[in-house]
């Protein structure tokens, strides 16, 4: 996942990667404002629906934000009322799947 904010408005990309090395690559674009976490929440929702409709039953997501990677993996409370909701959504998405791991990662190493 990687995130985009700026005065034109904000947008996030979606890269899956199937068993076979397969790539399905999704840009979005938000027609709100999206701070970054926000974005990141954006795109871990659309990643995670896209696995669940092309039947995956396991699920790595990589990402740059070390906040959502601590929300998500429970090490962080998501103490604003936005991102409350996001990662409730994502703990219910993430019970379609036998196995549903969240790694950060360095920015650079976040394809």
């Amino acid at each position: 996942m990687d995130e985009v904010s700026n005065l034109k408005g904000s947008g996030t990309g979606v890269v899956l990667e199937g068993p076979n090395g397969v790539l399905i690559e999704q840009s979005l674009r938000f027609t709100f404002k999206a701070n970054n976490n926000q974005a990141e929440y954006e795109a871990l929702i659309v990643e995670t629906l896209l696995a669940k409709e092309m039947k995956a039953t396991k699920l790595l997501v990589k990402s740059d934000s070390a906040l959502v990677a601590g929300q998500v993996k429970g090490k962080f409370q998501a103490r604003d009322p936005s991102l409350a909701k996001y990662l409730v959504f994502v703990q219910t998405l993430a019970k379609n799947f036998i196995s549903f791991e969240f790694i950060h990662v360095l920015r650079d190493q976040n394809c």
